[in-house]
């Protein structure tokens, strides 16, 4: 089925694709309204808890000596005032683990709780990239990289409500590091696999954008100077969390712009890590705005890293001259 070799495809598949399961049974049962709120008032659902208990059970199981670098802990689950939310994510795990109880479930998620020292072999996990699209019944994804001496060596990205190339909703996507990238109906037990591409779009004026949904996450009005100097003319694509790496390499859009609004902000390693894999072995280009590669051996974010562009490559080198056009922060 895999037309690559790794050894952690299979495993990251299959714990992706349970994941994914799992969302969309949260969905179906109505659970959305059991969120509790982070430290920065974020939504944090049901479905974002037992999406990373299940994954990381499967990767502590198979691999207990690889840690996992997730967004989510137990802390919030372990107040008396959601014991609810814990009770509801007991019901949903149970499903593809029926001897859960609460102690291994807490311990599960927790298993992520991982601080990298860019030495060592580590998986990141993003149970739910877009959580607020999730919330709306839009976009979202599961996300999970492999990160071997500081670059991404393998990334999975489970995108539900995606319509992949082969017009099936629900997709899988992956790449292995100079093997390729490719796509996967999530709903299929042994499903086609379609090797995926960029967009051969040359033409600055024929770009297609994504950008974010949320306003919050990215310098809107700065990817419009840049679209601006570029020529673009076709209206930007908005659309929740990596689905937009998904679209760039799938060929359905040409650039993704993650342009920081503020000098303080970094970003978190497991939003960016499955997707960027996956658009490079597509054969397109993701760097920084200054056009520096990605560097995933600072931690949990990209220290020395400033944004995200991801494009079919073309016109990146471009995009980033037109970036340091514009006004904002060095």
């Amino acid at each position: 089925m895999i037309q690559f070799i790794h050894p952690a495809v299979g495993l990251m598949l299959n714990s992706v694709a349970a994941a994914c399961r799992i969302c969309r049974a949260v969905q179906q049962d109505l659970v959305l309204a059991r969120t509790v709120e982070k430290g920065d008032k974020s939504p944090v659902t049901v479905a974002d808890f037992a999406s990373q208990a299940i994954v990381a059970r499967e990767l502590r199981t198979a691999l207990p000596d690889v840690p996992l670098v997730g967004e989510e802990n137990s802390d919030l689950l372990r107040e008396p005032e959601n014991r609810s939310v814990l009770e509801a994510i007991l019901a949903q795990v149970r499903s593809p683990w029926p001897e859960a109880d609460e102690r291994e479930l807490l311990l599960a998620i927790d298993h992520g709780a991982s601080d990298p020292d860019g030495t060592e072999s580590f998986f990141t996990l993003d149970p739910i990239d877009g959580t607020k699209g999730f919330l709306r019944g839009d976009q979202y994804a599961v996300a999970l990289g492999l990160i071997v001496e500081g670059k991404v060596a393998v990334g999975v990205l489970g995108c539900p409500n995606l319509t992949g190339p082969d017009g099936t909703k629900g997709v899988l996507y992956a790449a292995v590091r100079d093997r390729g990238a490719m796509a996967l109906s999530i709903h299929r037990q042994t499903p086609n696999v379609f090797p995926i591409r960029v967009s051969p779009e040359e033409s600055p004026a024929n770009i297609r954008f994504c950008q974010s949904v949320e306003k919050a996450h990215s310098h809107s009005g700065r990817a419009g100077e840049v679209a601006s100097i570029l020529g673009v003319t076709a209206a930007p694509v908005g659309i929740d969390s990596q689905c937009k790496y998904a679209l760039v390499a799938q060929g359905d859009a040409e650039l993704y712009l993650r342009i920081p609004r503020d000098d303080v902000y970094r970003e978190k390693i497991w939003d960016h890590a499955a997707g960027a894999i996956i658009v490079e072995e597509a054969g397109g280009k993701v760097t920084d705005i200054f056009g520096k590669p990605l560097d995933f051996s600072r931690g949990r974010t990209l220290e020395k890293n400033r944004g995200v562009v991801a494009s079919n490559g073309p016109n990146h080198d471009e995009v980033i001259r037109a970036l340091a056009r514009t006004a904002g922060p060095a």
